[in-house]
């Protein structure tokens, strides 16, 4: 999830386009796919101040941010719309959960005497198929302008075999059909007028459109206004279902297609998706290149580094340009496929056009995000560099912050937060429910938190080594949970509470440099404490403003636990954390005991003192309060 996608800013770079939109929520699902004929106006319309209605009015609470693809028309955003409903089920799609389909022009050219169908499904058989259309009467409209321009038969005989077998039916006797089915026409001439059809709807319509034109001006002149609408009707559908359509391939089969956009620096290449004949989703990726990279150098790249880890192969590859190991790259991509597999650049036709669209959204895409990657890098890389010369550290990969959040006498719980390059691992945050501290004693439960996380830590690695030698794995692969140590480590205060961590770490062997956020008395940090002084920091530099971000997270995430903890039915302290101890027991300990601190003062017979405490129970409690100075005598 990107926290520097601002929607605002976002929403200005929107182009007045025709396409799609997807909008994300706070865990990067796609909870909503529309169209629009302009992407501008339609996103901006989801967060202006309007009443939009309930259901968007919840889904627009959740988009946290929103991407689109560019297409050359409203059908083909239509389209892919469809296509990505069904790909994604977003949850705010639920009116299209029938999984209607669009509408094709089947042309069954596997019969002797073909025909020209309405069809819902694109089936891998010798049939050709249109679409898919958007209207359905248009498209019933055009078939049937077809069958009365061309004299294609509507119905169902069995041609050859039922030759004769019937009496023509009323098509043949109004002149809209040369009654194949009886033989008076040869197989040859109604080909012929079925090939017009297929050319008609491949897109050579401009002979249809001229000659309705100039029927519906002959009528005109004549006065036969009925006729002249009727022709002007018959255009104007022709028109709506002529465009032809390049979001779906006919022959349904498995590609790719790869574009890219390059300037001076960085280039964008565009990869989509075509997964049975339909378009089903795309991936950018941002690429650092050369002056002297061509467009064919960091295809040939690209294509080498990105199918070397996917592992899903299509049959073809469509490129904007050749690359100049062609060949060698086909072979070893068939090779890892298992079958033949292709590169092409297509010079013409959908293909083409396809490609073309790529490279379109990959040109938006580096226009686009250009500014937002640089400012991204000073927000991020840039901002831990700014820290690392403040401190006069070489380099700073990993930040560990660390905060603490009482409740009572009865709970105290610490946070742990991960920043990896200037950026939140969420999936690396722990948190601690702190076991030897009773009470707001921060330096204390700081201790605690810090000398468990980094205890835990030694002895995952000494684990991991110990494997390590038995399996000749490298020991550096694939760490445990607390086994990867910090560059630095961020506390939430000054002197103090650098002080505690220096001591934990001393004591355990340790050497991880120790910040402090020092705050000033609004409780905003001023300043840094690094080797025993203050520091001062620029309050309008990125390093700065990445501080306060992982001091607000690592407060937030301490926060946060505490507040689950004190929502829960029953009052949660440590001792539920203890084996063999339940609600009966909890209760009866915290009734007999005035604090957690004489629980863990107390011996193994006053712990048998209150109710249903057996001797088993009270060693138990008296072992969980005692591990961690066993462990301290032990070191």
């Amino acid at each position: 999830m990107d926290e520097l996608f601002d929607i605002p800013t976002e929403l200005k770079k929107i182009p007045h386009q025709p396409g799609v939109y997807l909008m994300h929520d706070e865990t990067d699902e796609i909870i909503y796919v529309g169209k629009a004929v302009d992407l501008y106006r339609r996103v901006h319309q989801y967060f202006q101040s309007r009443y939009k209605g309930p259901k968007i009015e919840q889904m627009v609470t959740r988009i946290r941010r929103f991407e689109y693809i560019v297409t050359d028309s409203e059908l083909e955003a239509l389209v892919l719309e469809c296509n990505l409903i069904k790909e994604h089920r977003p949850k705010y799609n639920t009116m299209l959960k029938d999984d209607k389909t669009y509408p094709y022009i089947k042309v069954t050219l596997g019969e002797e005497y073909p025909r020209v169908l309405f069809s819902r499904q694109m089936k891998k058989d010798a049939s050709k198929y249109f679409g898919p259309y958007t209207s359905s009467w248009a498209v019933k409209k055009t078939i049937e302008l077809l069958c009365k321009l061309y004299g294609i038969r509507t119905c169902r005989r069995v041609l050859p075999r039922d030759i004769g077998k019937e009496r023509p039916c009323l098509n043949y006797h109004i002149h809209q059909c040369p009654a194949p089915c009886q033989g008076y026409v040869t197989k040859e001439n109604y080909q012929e007028r079925v090939q017009k059809a297929v050319r008609f709807l491949s897109g050579d319509y401009k002979p249809i459109l001229s000659e309705l034109e100039e029927k519906m001006h002959r009528a005109a002149e004549a006065l036969e206004f009925e006729k002249a609408a009727e022709y002007k009707e018959l255009l104007s559908n022709v028109r709506a279902v002529a465009q032809k359509q390049k979001i779906t391939d006919s022959d349904g089969e498995d590609r790719d297609i790869i574009a890219l956009a390059k300037d001076d620096r960085d280039a964008v290449v565009q990869v989509f998706f075509v997964r049975e004949g339909k378009l089903l989703g795309r991936e950018h990726f941002h690429v650092t290149i050369g002056n002297e990279d061509t467009p064919g150098d960091i295809l040939s790249v690209f294509l080498r580094q990105y199918y070397a880890g996917t592992p899903f192969l299509p049959k073809e590859i469509l490129l904007q340009t050749e690359v100049e190991d062609r060949e060698t790259i086909e072979a070893w991509l068939s090779d890892r496929r298992g079958k033949a597999m292709h590169l092409r650049v297509p010079k013409k036709g959908s293909r083409e056009k396809l490609v073309e669209l790529a490279a379109s959204n990959a040109e938006m895409i580096l226009s686009r995000d250009k500014e937002r990657i640089r400012r991204e890098e000073g927000r991020t890389i840039g901002a831990v560099k700014e820290i690392a010369s403040l401190l006069g550290l070489e380099q700073i990969g990993r930040m560990e912050a660390y905060d603490i959040s009482n409740t009572s006498g009865f709970e105290s719980v610490g946070s742990m937060v991960v920043y990896e390059k200037g950026k939140p691992r969420r999936n690396e945050y722990r948190k601690f429910r702190l076991r030897t501290v009773t009470g707001p004693d921060d330096y204390a439960s700081m201790h605690e938190v810090l000398t468990r996380r980094f205890q835990h830590g030694l002895k995952e690695r000494e684990e991991m080594k110990a494997a390590a030698l038995a399996t000749g794995e490298n020991p550096d692969e694939e760490l445990g949970r607390f086994a990867k140590f910090p560059d630095l480590i961020l506390m939430d205060g000054g002197k103090g509470q650098v002080n505690v961590a220096e001591k934990v770490l001393s004591d355990l062997h340790l050497s991880i440099p120790v910040c402090g956020m020092v705050k000033d008395d609004s409780h905003r940090t001023r300043g840094l404490y690094y080797n025993n002084r203050e520091i001062p920091i620029e309050k309008t530099g990125e390093g700065f403003k990445l501080i306060t971000r992982i001091q607000d997270e690592a407060h937030r995430f301490a926060i946060e636990y505490h507040r689950s903890l004190r929502g829960k039915d029953q009052v949660h302290s440590v001792l539920d954390d203890i084996p063999g101890i339940g609600p009966e027991r909890r209760k009866a300990l915290m009734k007999h005991f005035a604090s957690i601190d004489e629980i863990r003062q107390a011996d193994v017979e006053q712990l048998l003192e209150p109710e249903h405490m057996n001797r088993r129970a009270a060693e138990s409690v008296y072992r969980f309060f005692h591990e961690e100075e066993k462990e301290e005598k032990n070191r």
